[in-house]
């Protein structure tokens, strides 16, 4: 529902069986984090066969089917501002947005206005679902801040709902276009490493045994100067995945600050175009509205930056 308390219906799934309550849910409800669905279970929130479950430690069983309480959030601390937005497509139930490098999703410490959040509260009239709580109203998913491209936000609870399931089960159309660090060989392949927090820095995402299973399949579309332009298909939607995938097979996106040590070949041109990101855009969503239950694909050109490092680069 849009107002009052969603009820959003989880059932455990078969790999989270023995995982802690907080983490079991998170997993199957990727609009909440494990953080706000600790505060969920504590307020009693979240229940099984009616009776509600107050220990967010409690081991899940595979195939138990919880009621997570969602109540309505408190009116937005959020202000919003007049920050111009690429629109690629708006109805009355989501839009999908173009998103410049640079722009942060949504507020938090450090960024506590001037975001994406602040921007569609203002392009939208504060018509945004509640189910990502006060700080991420609308927001299904997120892109890197450096990251540029296509983004879609939901304006109401139920369009919000219909989103995270897809972005749950993986049937969302995502591609990237990144220009990495050497000539992958074979040029086409696929990237098949769990991710979670480094164990080392928790600032950096890792492939580590026991994370979360991630898929990237990449596509070399055009050869460059010890570098390539790949498409790279996501299969799962992990944070930093195709930046620590393709890091993992010694082919680094160009300019990323975390994952890449710049190669001396690529270092001045880098210097010399101020490209100081990670050379990854979002070109394609394709999604089935959750109202209409069209089948919807929307594609964006790689910006003047990215496109300018590529000419650079062009052998």
């Amino acid at each position: 529902m849009d107002r009052g308390v969603s009820i959003i219906q989880a059932t455990i799934a078969a790999a989270a069986d023995g995982w802690r309550l907080d983490r079991a849910l998170a997993d199957v409800v990727p609009t909440l984090s494990r953080e706000r669905l600790k505060v969920l279970i504590n307020a009693g929130q979240v229940t099984r066969d009616g009776v509600a479950v107050r220990d967010p430690a409690k081991r899940a069983t595979a195939g138990d089917l919880f009621a997570v309480a969602v109540p309505a959030p408190a009116p937005a601390h959020n202000e919003a501002q007049d920050i111009p937005l690429v629109v690629a497509f708006e109805d009355e139930h989501l839009i999908v947005v173009d998103k410049p490098a640079g722009l942060v999703v949504h507020p938090a410490a450090g960024n506590l206005d001037g975001t994406l959040v602040n921007a569609l509260l203002h392009h939208c009239g504060g018509s945004l679902s509640g189910i990502g709580g006060v700080a991420r109203p609308g927001i299904v998913h997120r892109i890197d801040k450096d990251t540029s491209g296509l983004m879609v936000a939901a304006k109401t609870d139920r369009t919000h709902v219909g989103l995270a399931k897809q972005f749950a089960d993986h049937s969302i159309d995502r591609r990237y276009k990144a220009i990495v660090a050497g000539r992958p060989m074979p040029p086409d392949g696929k990237v098949d490493a769990p991710l979670a927090r480094s164990p080392h820095n928790r600032k950096k995402v890792a492939i580590v045994a026991n994370g979360k299973r991630a898929v990237t399949h990449f596509r070399t579309e055009h050869r460059l100067r010890d570098a390539a332009l790949i498409e790279c298909r996501l299969e799962t939607g992990r944070t930093h995945q195709v930046r620590v995938h393709m890091a993992s097979i010694g082919h680094a996106l160009l300019g990323d600050p975390v994952y890449s040590r710049t190669k001396q070949v690529h270092k001045r041109t880098l210097d010399e175009l101020a490209f100081h990101r990670q050379a990854l855009h979002a070109a394609r969503l394709g999604f089935v509205h959750p109202i209409t239950n069209e089948m919807l694909t929307f594609d964006s050109v790689m910006p003047a930056d990215m496109q300018e490092l590529f000419s650079q680069l062009d052998v």
